[in-house]
């Protein structure tokens, strides 16, 4: 089994601090200003045109702290995934390498296992460690042990099954994060609706900008929270993609190039 999870654990950490400063640095400098800057020239001109209508800016949809801590998750979600990709790339590449080279028409005696487990064993801990050297070895060894080629096949899956079981839990902080995601978004829409609802005398004397404010904080945060855990779900979605692909790959390479070469006498 991979011994990642430290440094897995070290990558998250810091990709979720570089998200919070680069997220909040961009509001605090483009966002913010420019969505002030846009509200109080709305409001300026609500005053002079009575037919006056404000024109929806991104600046604006996206100011509040909640589509922050959205953009935040995001982006961290992104990171995480990032990096389970470009292993399970990486781990692709593998496939394109002769590990076990057989002639075609030979066959693999049980006694000829330790011949084709030496250059896997010889590999470096890190690439040995990857899923397909650890089918490799485990038909190998398997296939030494009780010269049964069903139990070989049985073998590979059973490694292919754990390796797929491992990939799939640890997506787990994905999953929580797409869920928090529109979660934070109902979050600014309770905040905005009662925000609302206490400045709901001023609009009964007439004065309903603090309250359509509120509205729009409601509406918005909860509208770039869907958007955003659309596209993190999508992105969450190729990345399982990927990792299927290579367990079902692994599976047809070690039956391709190994386990139809074996034969007991």
């Amino acid at each position: 089994m991979k011994k990642t999870l430290p440094f897995d654990f070290i990558y998250q950490v810091v990709a979720l601090v570089v998200a919070i400063i680069i997220v909040h640095l961009v509001y605090v400098t483009v966002v913010r200003p420019n969505a002030d800057v846009i509200l109080a020239d709305q409001a300026e001109r609500a005053q002079v045109e009575q037919d006056f209508v404000p024109d929806r800016s991104l600046y604006v949809v996206i100011r509040d702290y909640e589509q922050e801590s959205c953009f935040i998750l995001m982006f961290w979600a992104m990171a995480i995934m990032g990096l389970k990709a470009r292993n399970c790339l990486r781990e692709r590449r593998m496939l394109q390498n002769p590990f076990v080279e057989v002639t075609e028409g030979l066959s693999i005696l049980p006694e000829d296992t330790r011949e084709y487990s030496r250059p896997l064993q010889a590999l470096p801990e890190a690439t040995r460690n990857n899923l397909l050297p650890r089918a490799l070895l485990a038909a190998l060894q398997r296939f030494a042990s009780t010269s049964n080629v069903q139990d070989v096949s049985n073998a590979v899956r059973a490694v292919c099954d754990t390796e797929s079981d491992r990939l799939d839990s640890e997506l787990a902080m994905v999953r929580y994060i797409a869920w928090a995601i529109p979660s934070i978004g109902f979050i600014g829409t309770v905040r905005g609706i009662g925000s609302a609802l206490g400045q709901a005398y001023r609009a009964v004397e007439g004065d309903i900008a603090g309250v359509t404010e509120s509205l729009g904080v409601a509406f918005n945060s909860t509208f770039v929270a869907l958007v955003i855990s659309i596209f993190v779900m999508f992105l969450m979605h190729q990345l399982q993609l990927i990792q299927e692909r290579l367990v079902l790959d692994t599976q047809h390479y070690c039956d391709d190039y190994l386990i139809r070469h074996m034969q007991v006498r």
